[in-house]
């Protein structure tokens, strides 16, 4: 049916849009926050000057990025209604709870304290100010929360009743401890803790390049950055691992083809590379690690792990004929991007913070000219990851409940969707032009020079 694949594309394109910005925010708020509590507690008068600056200058782009976020995520929300009023009409009573206690909490609670700690420089008291900042992190990661609560029940239902022809809530509590959530917000957190600090490295290296008078201010900085990115790496390592023997329980055919396995093994060997054939049911080529996957599920060499057809023979027994497997290629790829992206970035930071420790950071022309380039690998990790949440799941919106296919809205035209999606393209593609104009346009000419103790600045 046209009108689900169109439906499908605009929802995924709005939403890799939304999600450039959304872990940036998360890791930034809290990067901002940690930057003030330094301002607050440092006795230096020097550095004390120097780390205002900084808090000022790092949180103003994430100020730019806060606003993108609310932009875009706005239609989001609209999209329920308009291609996906089915899915909106059999899952509103559980869906809307979370969605509805993110708008009274989290973004309220965000918002609010973002405005004072805005306006509130030189009027408020030190600690006070830094608190607001603390809130406003808070407030955006439990806004976070509030939106995998919702997601984390569309991969993984709890706590509800089929009654009416709909999904009805029957425990709110089982909602909001749904296990799923575990590892999509603890995955969420530290990706979003990656992101910010590989954007402070990209910045930090310009700024050190391009910009003599700040290089001071900026080599701290960049070090700082380098601490963070590898302190989000090791958190989403982790929080990856544990998520994954999760998934084997919970989501085995999103595990399974997310590794390719088409056959139910033990010991299970991890594919390093290979070629899908969804049609035959078997990778036509694969370079494979022995006993690695039973590792990573199991934490042993052996170990059974249930493959794809085998999983797909049990779904078409439960829920009758169809296929029910995703799209083996696309999972395998994308997982494996976000998994190379991570290493890289830590990699990256460890080499940054060598030299930067080792006081050779300037000397390392070639590393500070390419970290610039580098501030898409983050994101380009994020949206793997996007990738894999989401169209693992598929055929299904909400996993044994309700298809895709029966969430669509049923007088929805493939014009009009073409409309809406070229629209939202355009719109989206120009106000992130402009947002990055903004911040480079700030980058550039925000200069923090190192002025003698008790000099002015």
């Amino acid at each position: 049916m046209e009108e689900v694949l169109l439906s499908r594309w605009q929802f995924a394109i709005t939403t890799i849009y939304h999600f450039l910005f959304v872990p940036l925010t998360l890791g930034m708020a809290i990067f901002v926050a940690l930057l003030e509590t330094c301002y607050v507690q440092t006795k230096r008068p020097e550095w004390k000057k120097t780390c205002r600056k900084l808090l000022k200058f790092f949180g103003t782009l994430f100020l730019i990025n806060f606003a993108m976020g609310v932009a875009t995520g706005l239609v989001q929300e609209f999209q329920f209604g308009m291609n996906w009023s089915e899915y909106a009409r059999f899952m509103g009573d559980i869906f809307g709870a979370p969605l509805a206690l993110e708008a009274l909490t989290a973004f309220f609670l965000e918002s609010t304290f973002l405005g004072i700690w805005i306006f509130g420089w030189d009027k408020l008291p030190e600690k006070v100010h830094c608190a607001c900042i603390w809130l406003v992190a808070i407030g955006s990661n439990l806004s976070a929360f509030w939106i995998l609560v919702a997601n984390s029940f569309m991969q993984h239902p709890v706590g509800y009743t089929l009654a009416n022809g709909r999904a009805e809530m029957v425990s709110f509590f089982e909602l909001i401890t749904n296990h799923y959530i575990l590892g999509e917000q603890s995955h969420t957190l530290f990706a979003g803790i990656t992101t910010a600090g590989f954007v402070v490295i990209a910045v930090s290296a310009w700024k050190l390049l391009n910009d003599t008078d700040s290089r001071d201010a900026f080599t701290h900085a960049i070090k700082a950055g380098a601490v963070y990115t590898i302190v989000g790496v090791v958190g989403v390592i982790a929080s990856g691992h544990f998520h994954t023997q999760y998934l084997a329980q919970a989501s085995p055919m999103k595990l399974a083809a997310m590794e390719a396995l088409w056959e139910t093994e033990d010991p299970a060997p991890f594919a390093v590379v290979a070629y899908p054939n969804m049609e035959a049911g078997k990778n036509d080529f694969e370079i494979t690690i022995p006993y690695m996957f039973s590792f990573m599920v199991h934490d042993t060499p052996s170990g059974e792990v249930r493959g794809i057809n085998d999983l797909q023979k049990e779904a078409v027994a439960k829920h009758g004929a169809g296929d029910y497997r995703p799209h083996v290629t696309i999972l395998f790829y994308a997982f494996r991007a976000m998994v190379g992206a991570g290493f890289f970035m830590v990699l990256i930071a460890l080499l940054v913070y060598y030299f930067a420790k080792k006081d050779k950071l300037l000397s390392a022309r070639k590393l500070l000219l390419v970290l610039p380039w580098l501030v898409v690998v983050p994101f380009i990790a994020n949206s793997a990851g996007w990738i894999v949440a989401e169209m693992g799941r598929q055929p299904w919106l909400v996993v044994g409940l309700q298809k895709t296919a029966d969430g669509v809205s049923p007088n929805l035209t493939p014009p009009e969707i073409w409309f809406t999606m070229i629209g939202f393209t355009v719109l989206y593609l120009l106000l992130i032009i402009t947002a990055l104009y903004i911040a480079f346009r700030f980058i550039r000419r925000t200069q923090i020079t190192a002025a003698p103790e008790g000099g002015a600045q």
